[in-house]
């Protein structure tokens, strides 16, 4: 019996310190508080703004000089009624065209006549100039094709040397192949002076072959600032008194020598009344800044125009040399 109550004991001890240590409180560590980072909005971009429509230019055509490169006129189609009236800006352009070849009361063109070289005293060349033609028709259809997309227009101009070698030149007085002489009052003073400078004026002149000769280009003005004098010529059917009266005596000369060797004449006048010097229909009236005497070379070679001046007589000679005689007959 006692030694059951002691075991009893034992139980009961046994279970109350197993009780406490059911009861102690265990520590445990609270939750650590999760750091959630802010989520990160979307980029919001600002809204576009609408692609604002490029102002479109209007078409533009640049004139451009050739030989400077410059740009000398622009041309602005829509504005000058190139899509409402094309039959209209395009005889602008050709009105425009003409005074830019021929130029204006003003403004000098770019066509520009050729003038010739010559033979000084000594042998030695006295350089002319070429021809210059700007292509006036060439010029509107430029024009007229850029008007549509816009551009960039060069001149079309057209330059043309004399056309001789420089070994021609020694032998061109070689062979007379064409003469003409008239004759003139010498005691009348001031025109026998005009025939004088207007034929010294053309003398020695080089015709290369596909030459331009003019006579007014060649001699000049026939007034008192080069030395002409006072003399009678025909104006409008009248004898008047007039600064350079006679050098028509030159140009008719010139035209019945060049006539038997057969150039092509570009421009030839008669006067308004018969003149005593050649037979009717054979004269070439001139008068610088008006009527003219110009014809071109065909003959393919080159020759040279001599006058000889003496009393009361004036010789023009066609001269070439032996080599080109053949090639330059009379009449072929």
């Amino acid at each position: 019996m006692g030694k059951q109550s002691w075991a009893i004991s034992i139980l009961l001890i046994s279970s109350l310190i197993g009780l406490t240590g059911c009861t102690e409180k265990t520590t445990t560590k609270p939750p650590e508080d999760k750091v959630t980072e802010p989520q990160k909005q979307p980029e919001t971009k600002p809204p576009e703004e609408p692609l604002k429509e490029e102002e479109q230019k209007p078409v533009t055509v640049n004139i451009i000089d050739p030989n400077t490169k410059a740009i000398l006129k622009n041309f602005i189609p829509l504005e000058m009624g190139f899509d409402d009236n094309i039959e209209t800006y395009q005889k602008e352009i050709e009105n425009w065209a003409k005074d830019m070849a021929r130029g204006t009361q003003t403004t000098p063109g770019y066509d520009q006549r050729m003038i010739l070289d010559k033979i000084d005293a000594n042998g030695q060349i006295i350089k002319g100039k070429p021809q210059v033609i700007l292509e006036e028709s060439e010029l509107v259809e430029k024009v007229m094709a850029a008007s549509v997309n816009g551009g960039d227009v060069e001149l079309p101009l057209y330059v043309t040397k004399s056309g001789y070698k420089p070994e021609d030149v020694a032998h061109l007085n070689e062979v007379v192949v064409a003469s003409y002489t008239t004759r003139f009052d010498s005691l009348v003073i001031g025109r026998s002076k005009n025939i004088e400078l207007s034929a010294q004026a053309i003398n020695n002149v080089i015709v290369g072959a596909g030459d331009f000769f003019s006579f007014n280009t060649t001699v000049g003005p026939s007034d008192a600032a080069h030395g002409y004098q006072k003399a009678k010529e025909i104006v409008n059917k009248q004898l008047v008194d007039g600064i350079g009266g006679g050098i028509c005596q030159t140009s008719s000369t010139l035209f019945n020598a060049v006539d038997q060797i057969g150039v092509s004449y570009i421009e030839k006048h008669h006067h308004s009344l018969s003149v005593g010097y050649v037979p009717a229909g054979r004269d070439a009236t001139v008068s610088y800044g008006g009527p003219d005497f110009r014809f071109q070379n065909t003959k393919g070679v080159p020759f040279l125009i001599k006058t000889i001046y003496g009393k009361g007589t004036l010789t023009v000679e066609v001269r070439t040399s032996s080599a080109y005689q053949s090639l330059i007959a009379k009449g072929n």
